[in-house]
């Protein structure tokens, strides 16, 4: 673990070679890369956090900006003495990994990019179809949803945004269910939703970090995924036409869960690796 702002959070570092950060997505945690962490490390120095209100971190009560998130990379990649590093971000990530990109254009982020790969994610707000429970954790009944919310109502909601023929194993559900659930975070998922609403009220500022870009980008998009998936592809595809974007026929929104082989290739050759 290490202290950011005096809350402690959890982070892994392994493996070799050029610095790789991952940032995983809502509602679960760095635990997400582990179907490729190993192999990625054969050829990379990997470090990964689970952001605050997520996983083993500290689950404060308010203030979980998507602002304060890229704080908190910040703050992990120089207390590891890393100063330039490539990123593999998913889902609530890559709305991080976006802010990171517009300081960089800025010239005040504290390490440097050297390239970005995007998973499923909402990159483009207005490409983003939110299931009805993130809707209604987002409404003024959020703190009632997410009183209710128990590890059935759990499982069957991130179940439903997988592909139809890579669902998670009774035990993986269990085991996303039980990182939300540390320290009663599943009673504060109606406060990270917020980020919903940010990521309208950024939108040019994060939109624009991809369209006026200086470093690589790449998209790996599950095509099935009901909330980011081939809608979210050919966005990209018709926006950012000059970089690289591939689609996982089937898969849903958790590729690097769903089919971490065809991801891991794809990332190695983007990465140059």
């Amino acid at each position: 673990t290490f202290s950011f702002q005096q809350l402690p959070i959890a982070y892994w570092q392994s493996g070799s070679g050029r610095p790789l950060l991952l940032i995983h997505g809502f509602p679960t945690a760095a635990w997400d890369w582990s179907w490729m962490w190993d192999r990625l490390a054969e050829t990379r120095q990997l470090i990964a956090c689970d952001m605050l209100g997520f996983g083993f971190s500290a689950k404060p009560k308010s203030d979980y900006s998507l602002l304060r998130q890229a704080d908190l990379h910040e703050v992990l990649l120089a207390d590891r003495g890393i100063v330039e590093c490539d990123l593999l971000v998913h889902d609530y990530g890559v709305s991080v990994a976006q802010e990171l990109l517009a300081r960089q254009s800025e010239g005040r982020l504290q390490f440097r990019i050297g390239c970005i790969c995007f998973l499923n994610g909402g990159m483009f707000p207005g490409q983003h179809r939110p299931r009805l429970i993130q809707k209604l954790g987002a409404s003024p009944l959020g703190p009632m949803v997410s009183l209710l919310m128990n590890e059935r109502r759990f499982s069957k909601s991130l179940a439903a945004v997988f592909g139809p023929q890579t669902q998670p194993s009774a035990d993986e559900l269990k085991a996303f269910w039980q990182l939300m659930n540390a320290n009663d975070g599943h009673r504060l998922a109606h406060k990270l939703l917020a980020y919903m609403a940010e990521r309208v009220t950024c939108r040019e500022r994060w939109v624009g970090a991809l369209v006026n870009a200086r470093v690589p980008l790449m998209h790996i998009n599950g095509a099935a995924d009901p909330v980011s998936g081939e809608h979210v592809y050919r966005y990209w595809r018709e926006l950012l036409p000059n970089s690289q974007a591939v689609l996982l026929p089937g898969i849903g929104h958790y590729p690097q869960c769903e089919a971490p082989n065809a991801v891991l290739a794809e990332t190695l050759a983007f990465l140059g690796a």
